[in-house]
């Protein structure tokens, strides 16, 4: 379950335009989301709200052994108007799913994306870019995408700021982050953890990130070791394609799934539209004088791919003669399967791991006893087959087959002469908007994983009224008289 912090700042990266997934250590998000989802221990409760626009609050307390806890703060230069922060209100997949969709490929210095993922559950932002940015714009807005515009406007219009604090209790650990938009393809992090147990007293991480939509870079710095690091990556294929995306349209992808056979007609192409990634990173310890490096790939369908969903990476640690495979796809709209095998090439030795997601619009019990998982209708009972009439005497005789039977025309129904009286049309509309947010919600989701050492890994999310809880536990098969090695339960609620 993601933190509600978590889910603000994703919402403060959607509210300014930053794609988080054209990073490389965002190659494997999605396998190792679905594979290596963390479990609950003790009992935990958070309380969360946004107070403004601009101001987030958490305060969450624990129970593992001993009483623990934190208190966090959170402070947006621009306002998030456009997301549910109550927590019977804010869609279960944006905390709980974790099969990711790449979004469009966009430069932040061209234009910004104000569309959503679909599978993620959150709302498009504020159809305005004046509203959102916070400044004048004679850009027009189609479809939840700018649409023309000028480039050439001050960059510093564009500038925007994240502040955020985490006190630990009763250990007196403090964390922050500072994030700062400089100009439109250019973001600085600044990290930092204060305790008494690291050395000098704590450490800062900077992160220099530079988006241009092709490719990303990043530049970090470390004080515990004096790390430096080096990070990229570079997309091709798809809507990479200068080819084949222009930056101020929305159909790029659709474009691009169909050709013109002559006749004026749109033919699609039979083929998996999808964008290759590749990337690596370099690191070196200026303090105990040692390095590393490792280069990555990436395939991922997009969303104007009409068929199933999928992704698969490829990553190698030369040094350390490391290879790492995975492969996840969204089977269907509510499950998604991932698989991620390993291997060390000097050592010979190997793991595996297997993960899932399925997701329930019904309640835990329902959903345990077999029933089914998604909102299609039940299917109807298989009928009896007909027995096949026998062929008559002359049929035979004549080597030939029966004449076909005329078709009997059903009888029409009486009809009354009286009409009925329809319902009001706003009254038609309520219910069809009770229904579908009947239909398209989810109770919860269930998640489990399986290593190579027969450790398994369960987990069910979901909400109860106006909370959101998650509920989990590790179980070990290879110790049988103890399997359960952990349990949990994680309760939130804002407002």
């Amino acid at each position: 379950m993601r933190e509600f912090m978590n889910y603000i700042t994703n919402a403060f990266y959607g509210a300014t335009g930053w794609n988080e997934d054209n990073k490389y250590n965002e190659l494997n998000a999605t396998s190792r989301d679905l594979i290596d989802f963390p479990l609950p221990r003790g009992l935990r409760l958070t309380l969360s709200s946004l107070a403004t626009p601009h101001f987030a609050t958490s305060y969450q307390l624990g129970s593992v052994g001993v009483v623990d806890g934190s208190i966090s703060y959170l402070h947006s230069s621009i306002p998030l108007t456009h997301i549910a922060a109550q927590s019977d209100e804010i869609p279960l997949p944006a905390l709980l799913r974790c099969y990711r969709r790449l979004h469009d490929l966009r430069s932040p210095s061209q234009h910004y994306m104000l569309d959503a993922d679909p599978l993620s559950g959150l709302p498009p932002p504020p159809q305005s870019a004046e509203a959102l940015l916070g400044a004048v714009s004679d850009t027009p807005v189609a479809n939840g995408t700018l649409v023309g515009g000028n480039t050439g406007q001050d960059p510093s219009k564009y500038t925007h700021s994240l502040l955020y604090g985490r006190l630990y209790l009763p250990k007196s650990l403090l964390e922050g982050m500072i994030i700062k938009r400089f100009t439109q393809a250019l973001q600085v992090q600044v990290r930092a953890v204060s305790e008494q147990s690291l050395r000098n007293g704590g450490t800062i991480l900077g992160l220099v990130q530079y988006d241009k939509g092709n490719y990303g870079l990043e530049g970090l710095y470390s004080t515990d070791g004096g790390l430096l690091g080096f990070r990229g990556l570079y997309n091709f294929g798809g809507d990479a394609s200068s080819s084949n995306c222009d930056p101020w349209t929305t159909t790029a992808g659709e474009n691009n799934l169909n050709t013109n056979n002559g006749n004026g007609q749109a033919v699609e192409r039979e083929r998996i539209y999808g964008r290759f990634s590749v990337g690596g990173e370099l690191y070196y310890g200026t303090l105990n004088k040692s390095g590393g490096m490792s280069l990555g790939a990436r395939f991922a369908t997009l969303p104007a791919h009409r068929g199933t969903p999928l992704t698969a990476t490829l990553t190698i640690n030369p040094l350390m003669g490391n290879i790492n495979a995975t492969y996840a796809l969204l089977a269907r709209e509510y499950c998604s399967l991932a698989t991620r095998v390993e291997f060390n090439v000097y050592s010979y030795e190997s793991e595996w791991a297997v993960g899932m997601e399925l997701w329930s619009n019904r309640r835990p019990a329902g959903f345990l006893l077999g029933a089914s998982p998604s909102n299609d209708p039940a299917e109807p009972e298989p009928q009896p087959p007909r027995k096949k009439k026998e062929r008559s005497f002359q049929a035979k005789m004549e080597w030939r087959l029966d004449d076909p039977e005329p078709e009997h025309e059903p009888e029409p129904e009486p009809t009354t002469a009286t009409p009925k009286t329809a319902p009001p049309k706003s009254e038609i509309d309520n219910n069809n908007n009770k229904e579908k947010k009947n239909d398209e919600e989810y109770k919860g989701v269930l998640k489990a994983r399986l290593d190579n050492n027969l450790r398994i890994g369960l987990l069910w999310e979901g909400r109860a009224k106006s909370l959101i809880f998650s509920l989990g536990t590790g179980i070990d098969l290879h110790r049988l008289g103890e399997p359960f090695r952990s349990l949990g339960l994680e309760v939130q609620y804002s407002s």
